[in-house]
């Protein structure tokens, strides 16, 4: 049976690292950008995914990340699921093995990108991660329009089935077919994330269990106030919020993230607008767009 997770609930924001112009982390700014989520309610870290540009760091970098997410978010009571994949089995094993050494709550795995498996190869996989890590709860993390290869809602469920520490999945392929039929048939305890924001709300409707966001960077109250009243039934007003805020949700994905989610950060004067090639900050039209719904949100 599926390891029980109370706390596995809500709004999580998948963490930028902030960097300053020479490249290298920005810890005081990263500190301080994890404690404006946590007193804005958000419970859940995920540091060093996608939005955090976690390709383009060393190890050390995303350890000294996933320690700094640890030591803040800990300390205010809030859980931490380090991103901790990628399209090798063993460096993937080792990576979440030190996360968990690291005090992390979880980890956040990928499908392999670029290998393009075939569903047993994801089978195998993440069957190879869970085994590793007994009792270590893991979260999958399907984004078929970045890894090139899709999980399964056959697969997930026999993941979710076989084994105990995989406890929820991350859903980022935008089919609701395959969600739908993941949600309808999981095993008791097993979770189910939106992995994009503007889905979020029609997801908790058929029965999902919170949302991995991007748009919880830029406004954490809004978001986890969402994705809160929805999961408590005030359809109302997390309809209300959605839409204020869809416009934002979806500007964000304009062009690659997060580039357009620091632009808007470095507007509210959170973090210097500072990315890692081959990321490069959005351009002129996009900043123009970005700007008026800033003005239309206030």
């Amino acid at each position: 049976m599926t390891i029980k997770l109370d706390w596995l609930r809500g709004c999580g924001t998948a963490l930028v690292t902030p960097f300053h112009k020479d490249g290298s982390i920005d810890d005081e700014c990263f500190k301080s950008l994890v404690t404006r989520q946590i007193k804005n309610g958000v419970k859940i870290l995920i540091p060093c995914g996608t939005t955090g540009e976690a390709v383009t760091m060393s190890d050390e970098e995303k350890i000294h990340v996933i320690r700094m997410t640890i030591e803040v978010a800990h300390k205010l009571g809030a859980k931490v699921i380090a991103g901790t994949g990628s399209n090798n089995t063993a460096a993937t094993i080792d990576f979440t093995r030190k996360a968990r050494e690291l005090g992390a709550d979880g980890a956040l795995v990928v499908a392999p990108y670029y290998n393009r498996p075939t569903q047993e190869g994801m089978f195998c996989h993440f069957g190879e991660i869970a085994k590793s890590v007994k009792r270590f709860p893991i979260m999958l993390y399907n984004v078929p329009s970045r890894t090139a290869s899709n999980i399964s809602a056959e697969t997930t469920l026999r993941l979710a089935s076989e084994y105990e520490n995989i406890v929820a999945t991350k859903e980022a392929s935008g089919v609701f077919s395959q969600i739908m039929e993941i949600i309808a048939k999981r095993p008791k305890n097993f979770k189910v994330f939106s992995g994009d924001d503007a889905t979020t709300l029609p997801l908790i409707s058929v029965g999902a269990d919170g949302l991995v966001s991007v748009c919880a960077n830029e406004i954490p109250k809004e978001t986890s106030a969402m994705v809160e009243k929805a999961l408590d039934g005030a359809w109302t007003s997390a309809r209300k919020i959605h839409y204020k805020i869809l416009p934002l949700m979806e500007a964000n994905f304009i062009e690659a993230s997060p580039a357009p989610c620091k632009f808007v950060m470095k507007e509210m004067n959170l973090l210097e607008e500072n990315l890692r090639l081959p990321l490069v900050p959005i351009t002129e039209p996009t900043r123009k767009k970005l700007k008026e719904i800033l003005q239309k949100l206030k």
